[in-house]
């Protein structure tokens, strides 16, 4: 007796049940935000962090059931949270701690993602990181307190990018969705 492949039993079964392969990409990117959800949130409260928040969501963002796309989202948002951070250490160090520095930080984040680095993938996220570490500064005691917090938090963006990517990568090996085609489409 021949035994068929796993995927090929998976497909059977699918097709019994009325559903194409491409379907269940959104059942591989639940399943992909759920692990690496438990991941973020454990890892987290191991070291103390209480409030992960900002992990998680930039997991979400940078998590996708395609791997070149999860690849390329982790890039894009990497790159603009590296501007962001700069920008406002950058604003932080040259004006303090001033209540006129964030909008001010902010737009000019806005421009330096827009016309220097150019990457319109996740570009929103150089000023909200800009605004994380200097609002952060803004509403502690010390800019040096401040700056500390506002770059753990970034570490968070970091960590929950990271996790999100490895999730997606591992999962696309573990459960093969092949690409729709127009014949998947058409029938």
């Amino acid at each position: 007796m021949t035994t068929r492949p796993v995927a090929s039993r998976a497909e059977s079964l699918m097709g019994r049940f009325g559903l194409a392969q491409t379907q269940l990409i959104g059942m591989r990117f639940a399943v992909n935000v759920a692990l690496a959800t438990t991941i973020v949130w454990n890892v987290l409260q191991a070291v103390g962090d209480r409030n992960p928040i900002w992990a998680i969501a930039s997991m979400v963002a940078a998590s996708d059931p395609e791997p070149r796309e999860a690849r390329r989202m982790f890039r894009c948002r990497l790159i603009n949270v590296a501007v962001g951070s700069a920008a406002g250490l950058v604003f932080l160090v040259v004006g303090g701690r001033q209540q006129w520095i964030l909008p001010v930080a902010l737009a000019v984040t806005v421009l330096i993602s827009s016309y220097v680095v150019r990457i319109q993938t996740m570009w929103r996220q150089a000023p909200i990181t800009a605004a994380v570490v200097i609002a952060t500064a803004l509403k502690s005691d010390s800019s040096a307190i401040g700056i500390v917090q506002g770059l753990h938090k970034v570490a968070e963006v970091v960590f929950g990018c990271v996790t999100g990517v490895t999730v997606s990568l591992i999962m696309s090996r573990l459960w093969l969705i092949h690409a729709s085609t127009d014949e998947d489409t058409s029938s």
